[in-house]
């Protein structure tokens, strides 16, 4: 989706960041910061990268914009570059304070958002790697499963008594918790262990900018 697609710019709340630019790849890890900037209410330019040839939509070598070579890479319209999804995260959700996506900085929340986002990004998120891997072994996908299930009860028993991981209040952890939660059908990993997962999944699902940011990735028709 480039720049000429209607689909391809979130609605714009925050002129000044309206040179915003994020490289991503559709269903990857790149889709919770766009459902971010799109919660956030914040313009965005999205730059389609094909991971196999590291080759944008445009013809570019992304490698030029990350030297990883992987999604998601924020652009600044200064020209600076956020590169990992939890920094990224946190930097949407401070631009648009009043949307409430993140706690404050230096409130205690601020650091269980953190903890969160850690938690996800290195727990979960890594976990499904191997099951990715078409030179994965068995007994690695194997390890990788049960370590998955593992993680997933601990977060599954955080959403028992709650709506979202920081209690009553919707954060940037949700979303990234969605989106790996979505990967899971891919991988053939059943979820249905775990009731609170499918709940969190359906209701941060319904939102409108998740909508928006699926029909924009191609996930959904729309």
């Amino acid at each position: 989706h480039s720049s000429s697609t209607p689909n391809s710019r979130t609605s714009a709340s925050n002129s000044e960041e309206n040179n915003l630019k994020l490289y991503y790849s559709p269903g990857a890890c790149s889709l919770s910061p766009h459902i971010a900037l799109r919660e956030a209410g914040i313009e965005v330019e999205l730059v389609r990268v094909d991971l196999a040839t590291k080759i944008t939509e445009h013809g570019d070598e992304y490698r030029k914009v990350n030297p990883a070579g992987y999604v998601p890479c924020l652009v600044l319209d200064d020209g600076r570059q956020l590169t990992e999804g939890p920094a990224i995260l946190q930097y949407v959700a401070d631009r648009a304070p009043e949307r409430n996506l993140a706690p404050p900085a230096g409130s205690f929340e601020r650091y269980q958002l953190q903890q969160w986002l850690n938690f996800i990004s290195t727990e979960v998120h890594k976990s499904y790697s191997p099951l990715f891997n078409p030179a994965a072994s068995d007994d690695w996908k194997a390890a990788a499963r049960n370590n998955l299930a593992a993680r997933l009860a601990l977060v599954a028993e955080r959403l028992n008594g709650q709506p979202y991981l920081l209690g009553t209040r919707f954060s940037v952890a949700d979303i990234y918790l969605f989106v790996t939660l979505s990967w899971a059908a891919y991988v053939n990993v059943d979820l249905s262990a775990w009731p609170s997962l499918a709940r969190l999944s359906a209701d941060v699902g319904a939102r409108p900018g998740v909508q928006a940011a699926l029909k924009a990735e191609g996930l959904i028709k729309g």
